[in-house]
C-alpha cells in the first residue's frame, strides 16, 4: 500500500510548500505536485496520479478543491479512485475519507444528489426542446444545400456526374452528396 500526495496551487506566484509540508506529515511517500489552475481539464500531474495509483492505495490532498473545482469533476475523479482499488482522504475534510464508513456514505450521498441534479436538468433540456419544436423552432445544424441545390445534386447524380465533381461544385464534402442518395 503506497500512500500519494496531490498539491496543486493556481498560479506561479502561490506556493506549494504548506500543502508538501502536510502532505508528508500525513505520510505520502510520493508527491505529485502542479501550479496550475484547477479549471483546466489537462493536468499533467494529475493524469500521471491516476495513472500510478492501484489496489491498496492512498490519495491525499491538503483540501477537496485541490484535487477538483466543481462537485461533478470531485466525484469522477473519486468514482476513477475508487474503480481503482484505492482509497482517498482530504486533511482539511475529515468527512471526504474514504477510508471510513461515514465517509464512503458521505461520497455515496454527494454522488446521489450530483446525480439527481443531472436528471432535473436534461429534464428541464428535453421539456424546453419540446416546447421549441412545437412553436416551430428547426433543431440542428442548418443544411449545407438548399432544397433547391439537393435536387439539382440528385439530377446530376443520376446523369453519371461523380459524387467527388457534384460536392466539389457546391463547396462541401463529398460525404455530404452521398448521403442524398434514397
Amino acid at each position: 500500500m503506497a500512500v500519494f500526495g496531490y498539491a496543486r496551487v493556481s498560479t506561479d506566484a502561490r506556493e506549494l510548500v504548506g500543502q508538501i509540508d502536510a502532505l508528508k506529515a500525513a505520510g505520502a511517500g510520493r508527491i505529485f505536485q502542479e501550479k496550475i489552475s484547477g479549471a483546466r481539464a489537462d493536468r499533467p500531474q494529475l493524469a500521471k496520479l491516476m495513472a500510478t495509483i492501484g489496489q491498496g492505495d492512498q490519495v491525499i490532498v491538503t483540501r477537496l478543491d485541490r484535487l477538483g473545482r466543481s462537485t461533478r469533476e470531485l466525484l469522477y475523479l473519486l468514482h476513477q479512485i475508487g474503480d481503482r482499488g484505492a482509497t482517498f482522504r482530504s486533511l482539511a475534510d475529515s468527512w471526504a475519507d474514504t477510508t471510513t464508513a461515514a465517509g464512503k456514505l458521505m461520497i455515496t450521498i454527494l454522488a446521489g444528489l450530483a446525480e439527481f441534479e443531472r436528471s432535473l436538468i436534461l429534464s428541464r433540456t428535453s421539456e424546453g426542446r419540446a416546447r421549441a419544436i412545437q412553436r416551430g423552432v428547426k433543431m440542428g445544424r442548418k443544411p449545407k444545400l438548399s432544397a433547391y441545390q439537393r435536387q439539382e445534386a440528385l439530377a446530376r447524380l443520376a446523369a453519371g456526374e461523380t459524387t467527388v465533381d457534384v460536392a466539389r461544385s457546391y463547396g462541401v464534402h463529398h460525404s455530404t452528396i452521398s448521403r442524398l442518395r434514397p
